[in-house]
């Protein structure tokens, strides 16, 4: 699918979107997984959830569903994490950022903590989530699951413990996901501009 956006009369730019999940696919790997944390996590006693906000709430949740409903684990502890102001790059926006809800009602000391996130680039989000975490306890060990791992663009030493698929972007290339609670579809795309 390709869209052209005219800025004026002697200049426009192309944007072209390729498929790279489509609903089907998503499902499978999200059940893929499920499966893999229900390997090491067994009951989910001492293992918590955290959605980083806010395009990873839709992946914890999701995945929340599946373990508890699917395959049938215990009632899982789901948090939600917002990382705005703890962000290296916040002070460098001249439009106002507006945080989003941290949702965390329960203490994380001594825990096993999964961060998940949709996508992951530069690492730096994720470097953040280490940051902001320490003020609800510290946790016995932090691991990483993400829908899409973006290769060749991290500026941080941070890889996944989980990944749905592996992915080869270069810079003028954006990973974009869609969930059907957001935006009616689940869908991953490579959008170049």
């Amino acid at each position: 699918m390709e869209f052209v956006y005219l800025r004026n009369q002697t200049q426009h730019f192309t944007m072209t979107q390729k498929v790279l999940l489509n609903s089907k696919e998503v499902n499978i790997i999200l059940h893929r997984l499920a499966c893999q944390l229900i390997e090491k996590h067994l009951d989910f006693k001492d293992t918590i959830l955290i959605g980083i906000q806010p395009r990873g709430t839709f992946l914890a949740e999701r995945l929340k569903n599946i373990l508890e409903n699917e395959y049938n684990t215990p009632e899982i502890k789901l948090g939600l994490l917002d990382i705005t102001f703890f962000r290296d790059d916040f002070r460098r926006t001249d439009k106002p950022l507006e945080a989003n809800e941290t949702k965390i009602n329960f203490i994380v000391e001594n825990k096993k903590v999964i961060f998940i996130d949709d996508v992951l680039f530069t690492g730096r989000s994720i470097r953040s989530a280490l940051t902001a975490i320490q003020s609800f306890g510290r946790p016995s060990e932090i691991e990483l699951l993400v829908l899409i791992d973006r290769r060749f663009s991290r500026n941080l030493p941070i890889q996944p413990d989980y990944r749905g698929r592996q992915v080869d972007a270069i810079n003028n290339e954006k990973v974009k996901v869609e969930w059907s609670e957001n935006n009616g579809e689940d869908a991953v795309y490579l959008v170049t501009n």
